[in-house]
């Protein structure tokens, strides 16, 4: 009989450090800007993507000091999970609060890291970076948030 793997087993309150990074898919889409709605507080989705992420590999170029150079960029904690109502439904993190299963194409559940790009869930060729943009209103999608199979 096998172990259950520790995304099954451990609450995300009590993860290490590594294995609570190891819960990000790599899918960058939190690394989309959103523009949300004044009077509705509707969110909407962009395709494009904040200038620190590099667009190949779908990676924080600065992940590091990220939080000081983009001032909105949220630092993820088990505790503000269900507070973030813009994390995408393929999301790892809200997945797991939710106490729904990491998908098949997840690289902890498939052991590779280019299954989240193969299975069209990450940003990969589908975002341009905030420095080339202009108005986000132009950029405006819904693909970021499709329900996963």
């Amino acid at each position: 009989m096998s172990e259950r793997p520790f995304w099954e087993t451990v609450a995300l309150e009590d993860m290490t450090s590594e294995q609570w990074e190891s819960l990000c898919d790599g899918c960058a889409k939190c690394c989309l800007l959103k523009l949300e709605d004044e009077d509705t507080l509707e969110l909407a989705y962009t395709d494009v993507a904040c200038r620190l992420l590099d667009l190949g590999t779908c990676a924080c170029t600065r992940y590091p000091e990220r939080s000081r150079l983009v001032p909105d960029c949220v630092t993820i904690t088990p505790d503000i999970i269900p507070k973030l109502h813009w994390m995408p439904k393929t999301c790892g993190y809200r997945l797991l609060s939710e106490g729904k299963p990491l998908p098949w194409w997840h690289p902890l559940v498939s052991g590779d890291p280019e299954t989240v790009h193969q299975a069209g869930i990450s940003v990969r060729g589908r975002v341009i970076s905030e420095r080339r943009a202009g108005d986000l209103e132009d950029h405006i999608v819904d693909w970021p948030d499709e329900d996963i199979d």
